[in-house]
């Protein structure tokens, strides 16, 4: 019998080989593994409380991310209600870097065919902190090579590039010498909830919006106001918390459903169990704007998410109005840095200052912001808190103010009496 007639068998058999190793792999989610929360800085703490709430285990903070382990339920989970996450990866692979060879041979020894077939379609994502590598471009292109080459040599077939609905999607980490390859079970960042189809200029990332209103200690047992609201995230984002409606419930898809165990019935069971702990706030979340076409933006939002019902959006002149109820609120806002538009800074942050002295009494205010000189310090006002974060690019600082009807002292006097 000549060579070449045996391809066709050892080909079914190679095919049989790699059902029985994804099949393997697959099996061992339905235990606890290790897991990978993707964060912005300063929301670890945040990312990890959230993370206990939900039952995770093993929970260690890093820099920008939080480790934890959960079984497959929980990755569905995970996926659906944090908030502060910004992906959640699986580590599938780690191995050690000597040079930048060293990534290519790495990457043609995993059996990639655990993960995916030659028919199917994957992306790349790539993150660099090393002295052997200075482009994450790079480091995409090279791994791209090593899976793809790892098919055409064994099936004579290779898998597809689709950046935008591919069947499976590697996160390829490097730090120092040190690579991580995972799985990303999200896909597209978990910011892009679903809700948000109109906005402004520079609008807030909904993960940002959402670490901004839990570091405020924001439950939804407090009365809640945004100034100057724009298009709307911070109040939705308060909303949400408000009510216990997961983070990511809107969202059309989730990388995960094109895995090959992918469990239907066990997603809709986590995705009607957190259904059912959705309750209704009666507190109230105001937000402000000066600009017509923001105000109607942030509504256009708030009925996409469905929250009509919770929060009040009126065109409104922080500056030019009284705060709008008695008693104990929680202030948040992102006015503009400078940055973002055309202001004179001093004269703004000084209003800010003295709207929130004269009108808002009885305060928690907190803002954030890049401009920590002309912006901050013309506030005129004593910060009890500084938190530093970043805005993309920029570093910020989201810094919270205490107003109190009368001094501070006797404030405290009269909550001890």
């Amino acid at each position: 019998m000549k060579l070449w007639s045996l391809r066709p068998k050892l080909l079914v058999f190679e095919r049989i080989k790699y059902q029985l190793r994804s099949l393997s792999y697959f099996c061992c989610m339905e235990k606890d593994f290790d897991m990978l929360a993707k964060s912005l800085f300063g929301f670890e703490p945040v990312l990890a409380r959230e993370l206990r709430n939900l039952g995770a285990q093993n929970i260690t903070e890093g820099v920008r991310n939080v480790k934890f382990k959960g079984d497959l339920g929980f990755m569905y989970k995970a996926n659906l209600a944090l908030r502060t996450a910004i992906r959640i990866l699986v580590p599938i692979h780690t191995f050690i870097l000597n040079n930048q060879d060293d990534l290519y041979k790495n990457l043609s020894k995993i059996s990639w065919d655990k993960y995916l077939d030659e028919n199917s379609t994957l992306a790349i994502h790539s993150s660099v902190h090393s002295h052997i590598f200075n482009h994450s471009h790079y480091v995409s292109l090279k791994s791209k090579d090593a899976i793809v080459d790892y098919f055409r040599e064994k099936y004579q077939k290779r898998p597809n590039i689709d950046l935008k609905h591919p069947d499976v999607q590697f996160d390829i980490h490097i730090e120092n010498n040190k690579c991580t390859v995972s799985l990303d079970s999200s896909g597209e960042s978990l910011h892009k909830r679903g809700y948000r189809t109109d906005t402004n200029i520079a609008p807030i990332n909904e993960v940002l919006a959402a670490g901004l209103v839990l570091l405020t200690g924001y439950d939804g047992t407090q009365n809640f106001i945004d100034p100057m609201c724009g298009s709307g995230t911070i109040l939705i984002e308060a909303a949400m918390i408000a009510n216990n409606i997961p983070a990511n419930i809107n969202r059309p898809e989730f990388a995960f459903e094109k895995w090959k165990n992918y469990d239907e019935k066990l997603f809709q069971v986590i995705h009607d169990s957190l259904l059912k702990k959705v309750i209704n706030s009666t507190k109230s979340i105001i937000g402000f704007d000066k600009a017509p076409s923001a105000v109607r933006k942030a509504q256009a939002n708030v009925e996409n998410a469905s929250l009509e019902e919770f929060i009040k959006i009126e065109r409104k002149n922080f500056f030019e109005e009284k705060k709008p109820f008695e008693g104990s609120v929680i202030v948040l806002f992102n006015p503009p840095y400078g940055e973002r538009l055309d202001i004179n800074v001093p004269e703004f942050y000084g209003k800010i200052g003295d709207t929130l002295k004269q009108q808002y009494t009885d305060t928690h205010a907190w803002l954030i912001t890049s401009d920590f000189d002309s912006g901050l310090k013309s506030v005129g006002l004593r910060t009890s808190r500084k938190i530093k974060l970043f805005n993309g690019s920029l570093e910020c600082r989201l810094v919270k103010y205490e107003m109190y009807s009368g001094s501070r002292k006797r404030s405290k006097m009269d909550a001890q009496i």
